[in-house]
């Protein structure tokens, strides 16, 4: 990755929390680009990963967590969830050795900065999601595209082969880079509709 992988995935959560504190009191059940995932849930969804974060990094397993991080992660102060949550994220992130440890993860032990790339990469990408689903600016950070792709390159196969991504859109020659990340992604480059 061109950034170091703890900065980048900082960068990516301060983006993604600053499209949180934006979402209007009637946007929280909007649909967002994740089937079946609307605004709240998406928010919920990063919030659970965020949680997850000091305790993999510290050599927990999902079965030693146990259910412990199910259910409602906003519960009655969603901002204040998000926050809480990404604080105590990335000072996971930036302890001493954390790249380095083994983090137990459901399909299998990763390295901890391979753990942290794929925490960037999703949180980047669900910053896409967010800001399309809130009618919110939803250009990336450059930088930040240019190194998701990088990793991503070598990761997608895999992504793919899971099915945790959508199908890839086709992107006509001359794309700019975060609409040729995002197709890889399998998100549609205009809302849908609207790519004729």
């Amino acid at each position: 990755m061109s950034i170091d992988t703890r900065e980048a995935y900082r960068r990516a959560l301060d983006a993604f929390g600053a499209l949180v504190h934006r979402i209007g009191p009637g946007q929280w059940r909007l649909p967002t680009p994740c089937v079946d995932w609307d605004v709240r849930t998406l928010v919920d969804h990063v919030v659970r990963e965020n949680r997850w974060v000091p305790l993999l990094l510290a050599g927990r397993t999902v079965g030693e967590v146990g259910d412990a991080l199910d259910g409602d992660m906003l519960g009655d102060d969603a901002l204040k969830a998000f926050d809480t949550s990404a604080t105590a994220a990335v000072q996971a992130v930036f302890e001493d050795g954390a790249l380095t440890r083994v983090a137990h993860l459901s399909f299998g032990d990763v390295p901890g900065g391979e753990y942290v790339a794929e925490l960037f990469a999703d949180v980047l990408i669900h910053t896409w999601d967010l800001a399309r689903a809130v009618g919110a600016d939803e250009r990336l950070d450059p930088e930040l595209v240019d190194a998701c792709a990088a990793w991503f390159a070598d990761a997608e196969k895999g992504y793919r082969q899971a099915g945790v991504i959508g199908e890839q859109r086709p992107t006509p020659a001359g794309t700019d880079a975060q609409t040729r990340l995002l197709a890889a992604w399998g998100r549609p480059p205009q809302p849908d509709g609207d790519d004729d």
